[in-house]
């Protein structure tokens, strides 16, 4: 991705450029449970005798949690939130440090037992990274691989250190690494390798840290492995061989293969002398890289094999994955067992003493019996199989009916989750979202104010979005996506400010109802109303003196070259987003890349370089982006063979929200005063070929005190489209959309109702 600097370093800057999104992240659920897949692992034992020992988790909906685990319970401690996509893999590195990595193309480095603060982010990939090794008695080296064929070795304590004082002027030119938490915190320069292996620096820094790059991966890599020491790494992928490398150089010292399929799971012994992989040909082989050949193959899955563990001696594996089963196998007599089956393809597997937790594609997490410590009592039980060494024998037992009966009926814990987001659809008034989750529950959302309105529970999906449709037409100002399990709304400009709606029809009090309100700067406002607050009371009295302060070179930089940009002085109550669930704020600042925290967790130090300055010109000073034509233009006749009088020749314009009582009440006007009302509001200015419609003197058709004796005396109008009558309520831009259908400017016809 490539970094634009700061809106105040670019105002004599021609280049283009796309704008940054900001995206917000709905949520109705408890922030201590997971509303998407388990993607992975970790468990921390403790080393004091009443301590607690911890599972961390890392979920396809963006976070990593902290469980304190007790014999029977497990308690979320903490919420990890700074990766922007799904986190797929996490390791344990020393005694207090987690590292991360996502979807995103990231490396986040955490104080796993703090309250959830991203210490660095690293960025060297150039797409997803899938997996990472960390090697246990050398607390600093972690490895990790990714979608872009790149194995890139870091030295955690060289990656971490502070850049020295005498480079602090160049840390905001750094695009490479930043603190994911926003903090001004030291930041590290980095190269990027890119896929042909090129070496490119983004900044003049020459004593900035380089990971080592394992060069050699033609495709994507998806598991890695490292031994204890760190002295040899393995990876595998798309291009079905495991790689063997020393991770001190980066230098290829093997390549084995045997697999016919995507190697999807590794795990290296201590000694880093034997090596298990995993593969989408359902096949689990042994490696003995001494003789850098197979020793064994394992028939056990029917399906792709996607999680590995093994006991601490490396004599029994537990396997899992796309086929829904945990088995455990012995590695030497090659006998197997069915441990249990779940629900969901299982995604990582965990040893914790005598038991293994399970991750799978559901958001929910389960403990199982494992007798890690001596696997052989399992196989006491009975119901065991040999392992045959060629791929599907085990299908071929289950299609000859010798079905196995998993050991175990049920976990002894589950931590729930919540059901994921599957399905949505934005509804027509473009401030309501439908949506069906896992569970098959369906709800209503309210995406401006970030709440469920309503929660239907399993009913259709398609006849509840048919009942709800409604005939109107207002522009799409948002986008959404459930790639988190969540509603991530996504806003860009200038597209997002295009929606308005009448004050009255938001139940805005003491505005005239008349008033246009822009949806996106009042969800905008509401969104960073507590950012807003923590501001003022940081700038306390120059805030108080002055207004709001314009953002550092915001005002001197694009708000004058976006000359024509609309600054409305009328103000309107934000709005309110939820505090019980807050949503997420994902955006892309002018440095440091995308980052994500609660809207209440903002501290009000973010500015410019952290927000888009489109959303704070909107929020800090009420002014609006540069948008596309908000007016429609028709033609307003008498209805064919009708004796009503011609009203207008030429062309009218007016706010696509307008509703058609406004048009009849024009038209009642035209046709009792023969001219266009005389206000200061000006309801009809004659122009080249027609006029223009104003919204906001025409009223709304009721009778007000002080009426004049012929405004007592209206006729009765209707307004047709097509030869079909229109309703009242109806809105310009509805009638161009549902009636009229045609690309060329809308014609409307009036008509005297008689007897009315």
């Amino acid at each position: 991705m490539h970094r634009v600097g700061s809106a105040g370093n670019n105002s004599n800057s021609v280049r283009p450029r796309k704008e940054k999104r900001l995206t917000y992240v709905l949520s109705d659920a408890d922030d201590t449970k997971h509303c998407a897949g388990i993607n992975c692992l970790a468990v921390s034992k403790s080393s004091v005798s009443e301590g607690s020992d911890y599972l961390f988790t890392g979920s396809r909906d963006g976070t990593l949690k902290r469980w304190a685990l007790a014999e029977d319970s497990a308690t979320c401690s903490a919420t990890f939130e700074s990766h922007v996509d799904w986190v797929n893999d996490a390791v344990l590195v020393g005694d207090s440090t987690l590292v991360s990595c996502s979807s995103d193309t990231t490396l986040k480095t955490w104080s796993c037992l703090s309250d959830g603060m991203c210490t660095r982010t690293l960025r060297q990939h150039s797409d997803y990274v899938t997996c990472l090794a960390a090697a246990e008695k050398n607390s600093n080296i972690v490895a990790s691989g990714g979608l872009g064929g790149e194995v890139f070795i870091w030295d955690l304590e060289a990656a971490i250190a502070p850049v020295s004082k005498s480079n602090d002027a160049m840390e905001d030119d750094c695009s490479n690494g930043v603190n994911g938490s926003v903090n001004p915190l030291p930041l590290t320069s980095l190269r990027t390798i890119n896929s042909s292996n090129n070496i490119t620096m983004h900044t003049t820094q020459s004593h900035g840290y380089v990971p080592i790059a394992a060069k050699g991966h033609k495709e994507s890599v998806y598991a890695l492995a490292m031994n204890e020491s760190g002295t040899i790494l393995v990876s595998g992928g798309t291009e079905k061989v495991v790689r063997v490398w020393d991770p001190r150089t980066g230098s290829k010292t093997m390549k084995l293969r045997g697999h016919t399929d995507n190697i999807r799971a590794l795990l290296l012994d201590s000694t880093g002398r034997f090596c298990l992989s995993g593969s989408s040909d359902s096949m689990i082989r042994l490696w003995d890289l001494g003789q850098q050949r197979c020793v064994h193959s394992y028939a056990v899955h029917t399906d792709s094999v996607w999680a590995l563990a093994s006991t601490p001696t490396f004599g029994h594996v537990y396997s899992g994955g796309r086929d829904l089963s945990l088995y455990l196998t012995d590695l030497a007599t090659r006998e197997s067992l069915l441990l249990c089956s779940k629900d969901h393809p299982i995604l990582q597997l965990a040893l914790h003493d005598d038991s293994i937790w399970v991750a799978t594609t559901d958001s929910s997490i389960h403990r199982w019996p494992a007798e890690g410590h001596n696997p052989q009592k399992v196989f006491q039980r009975g119901g065991s199989f040999l392992a045959g060494n060629l791929s599907f024998s085990r299908a071929r037992v289950s299609l000859e009916g010798s079905t196995l009966v998993p050991v175990y009926k049920e976990p002894t814990l589950s931590i729930p989750g919540t059901p994921a987001i599957v399905q949505h659809e934005i509804l027509n008034n473009r401030r309501h979202v439908l949506t069906k989750d896992t569970a098959g529950s369906v709800k209503l959302w309210e995406i401006t104010r970030g709440i469920v309105v309503e929660d239907y529970g399993k009913v259709s999906f398609e006849e509840k979005k048919e009942k709800l449709f409604e005939m109107v037409s207002i522009p799409g100002w948002f986008t959404v996506d459930t790639r988190l399990g969540s509603l991530s709304v996504h806003l860009d400009t200038p597209q997002c400010f295009s929606a308005e709606m009448y004050s009255a029809d938001l139940n805005i009090a003491g505005k005239p109802e008349d008033d246009k309100v822009n949806l996106a700067r009042e969800t905008l406002k509401g969104l960073l109303a507590h950012w807003l607050a923590k501001r003022r009371q940081r700038l306390g009295s120059q805030a108080s003196a002055n207004g709001d302060i314009t953002p550092r070179s915001l005002a001197h930089s694009r708000v004058e070259v976006d000359g024509s940009a609309e600054n409305d002085s009328m103000v309107y109550p934000p709005f309110e987003f939820s505090t019980v669930s807050p949503p997420s704020i994902i955006t892309e600042g002018s440095q440091g890349g995308p980052w994500r925290k609660k809207v209440t967790d903002l501290d009000g130090t973010e500015d410019e370089k952290d927000f888009p300055w489109w959303c704070l010109d909107c929020v800090l000073n009420n002014r609006l982006p540069p948008r596309e034509n908000t007016k429609c233009s028709f033609y307003l006749h008498p209805c064919e063979g009708s004796a009503v009088q011609i009203l207008t020749q030429g062309k009218l314009s007016a706010p696509r929200i307008l509703r058609i009582h406004k048009v009849v009440n024009y038209v009642i006007e035209k046709m009792v005063l023969d001219k266009p009302m005389d206000n200061p509001d000006g309801t009809f200015a004659p122009g080249m070929g027609g006029g223009q419609l104003q919204h906001s003197a025409v009223g709304d058709g009721s009778y007000r005190p002080g009426l004049k004796p012929w405004q007592k005396l209206r006729p009765s109008i209707e307004i047709l489209c097509n030869n079909q009558v229109l309703s009242p309520d109806m809105s310009l831009a509805t009638v161009r959309a549902y009636i009229w259908k045609k690309p060329e400017d809308l014609v409307l016809n009036y008509r005297v109702v008689q007897g009315r």
